[in-house]
């Protein structure tokens, strides 16, 4: 599913457009940014930290389990002189999360519905975030659990090894809050995105 072909798509359509909605949509729930570190998790091409990184964050760091992206990430970060201030790392956050460090910002895009373990993705990304945790997800709609359900049987029937999770939102809401987040704001976009801000109760 995360290939080289969707990554060089990907690059593609960044270097024409810049960020697409719900990236967008992400950039600007992150408000001031100016002197902050960000975790980007499941960044792919690396996008969002990209802008993020321009809008004043001090460094970044990417965590991927698709070793696909990192040619085209590699490539875009050369051609914005950003490569200094980016740390990419390929692997499973969940997994790798006691070698990780605390960030300021820590973004979550379309990530959750690429991952069984609810509980422990959004535990661990609370516990890395300092201070606000960024998350797009599919919106809490029968239809779209519906949808999630038929596109898995594509995928088994065609062999392929992935799957998409349409998880509760109150669930995620409520992982985040037990790890001292508390919700900001929620934001939907078109019929199937939902994106959140979260914001850390001590900071």
């Amino acid at each position: 599913m995360f290939n080289r072909r969707v990554a060089a798509n990907d690059a593609r359509r960044y270097r024409r457009r810049g960020l697409a909605g719900t990236e967008r949509t992400l950039l600007e729930l992150a408000g001031d940014v100016h002197g902050s570190s960000v975790l980007d998790v499941g960044g792919g091409i690396g996008a969002i930290e990209l802008e993020l990184l321009r809008a004043g964050a001090a460094r970044a760091t990417n965590i991927e389990l698709s070793g696909a992206y990192e040619t085209e990430a590699d490539a875009l970060l050369a051609e914005h002189g950003l490569a200094d201030r980016v740390d990419r790392r390929v692997g499973d956050f969940v997994a790798a999360g006691a070698s990780v460090e605390q960030h300021d910002v820590v973004v979550l895009h379309r990530v959750v519905c690429c991952y069984p373990d609810v509980d422990s993705l959004i535990g661990e990304a609370a516990d890395h975030t300092r201070r606000t945790l960024l998350l797009t997800y599919p919106q809490d709609r029968s239809i779209i659990r519906v949808g999630a359900r038929a596109f898995n049987l594509v995928l088994r029937l065609s062999r392929c090894g992935f799957r998409t999770y349409a998880h509760r939102v109150d669930k995620i809401v409520s992982v985040a809050t037990q790890h001292g987040l508390t919700l900001e704001t929620r934001k939907r976009a078109g019929v199937l995105w939902e994106s959140a801000a979260l914001s850390r109760n001590d900071s």
